[in-house]
């Protein structure tokens, strides 16, 4: 069975879409969103579960806020779900703006199955760039392995792989390969600016605020909160009073702008990686579903 995929930035369109494609073909749709795998993160994540009426929907709610995941459990949870859907007979729709959990599922990554190491990564969280790389320069890296130190988070993540690798042999790949078919949202980038905004201003009137708070209240770390970034890393910052309203707003709408040309600008990359990616022309959701079910079923 292929997987229909639909991805976009965030503020595109892309679960309305999902939801009107899954309706008249039989679908589930399956997230490709690291955040909505949070419990009690609903607000700020956009899950709109009210939107999804009868369609099946899968690994939204799936952990407790404050809990680790990474792409490795997403792989695995990712094949979990699809098992169900074959013997339910429904067809997959990937849809989510974490290209990174959907290029791992497309082009399995060699070392994401490599986990997450919390004590590691406290340690390492205390050094310098400096440092850091000069840890990772001491370290051997494993055959083929080349590592991203542009960001100090990812710098972190290959530091974490090679200490595993000095003591773990990676596994065969346990997953069979995935067919596909990509459809991507990318509205203008004024308009996509414009629903950024306007989106951000109702999930403050809907309770956003309120939202992180409660996280706050259950005990839940800032450091925690601040890891999952945008609007729970502002919220929290704001909340703590480090800044006014007005400084939260800007900030915050000015980072989720940055976010979502991060997010076109690593599907570009997923694009040059060999995914080919059929841009729908902008249209009603009506009309974007008719275009994704007719080239889908060519």
């Amino acid at each position: 069975m292929s997987l229909l995929v639909i991805l976009g930035p965030t503020a595109s369109g892309k679960t309305k879409l999902a939801i009107e494609v899954a309706k008249r073909i039989n679908g589930a749709i399956i997230s490709a969103d690291s955040r909505q795998v949070y419990r009690g993160m609903d607000i700020g994540t956009g899950k709109d579960l009210d939107v999804y009426d009868d369609v099946p929907h899968f690994l939204i709610d799936i952990l407790d806020a404050g809990e680790a995941y990474h792409v490795a459990q997403y792989h695995a949870d990712f094949h979990r779900v699809m098992l169900t859907l074959q013997k339910q007979q429904k067809q997959p729709i990937l849809c989510g703006g974490t290209g990174l959990y959907i290029q791992s599922i497309l082009q399995p990554f060699e070392y994401s199955i490599v986990p997450v190491d919390p004590a590691l990564r406290h340690a390492l969280n205390l050094l310098t760039m400096d440092a850091l790389l000069q840890t990772l320069h001491n370290l051997p890296l494993p055959p083929g392995f080349h590592a991203d130190t542009r960001t100090r988070k990812r710098l972190i993540r290959a530091i974490e792989i090679a200490t595993w690798c000095l003591h773990h042999s990676l596994p065969a790949k346990p997953y069979p390969p995935v067919s596909a078919q990509l459809f991507g949202i990318s509205p203008p980038v004024e308009l996509r600016r414009q629903r950024i905004t306007e989106r951000l201003q109702q999930r403050l009137e809907n309770g956003l605020l309120a939202e992180v708070q409660m996280l706050l209240d259950r005990g839940i770390a800032p450091e925690k909160l601040l890891y999952y970034g945008l609007e729970y890393k502002y919220a929290t910052q704001y909340l703590c009073g480090e800044f006014n309203y007005d400084i939260f707003f800007t900030r915050l709408n000015t980072e989720i702008h940055r976010f979502a040309k991060r997010q076109m600008t690593y599907f570009r990359k997923m694009e040059k990686d060999g995914l080919t990616i059929h841009w729908l022309p902008l249209g009603t959701v009506e009309e974007m579903a008719d275009e994704v079910i007719r080239s889908f079923k060519e």
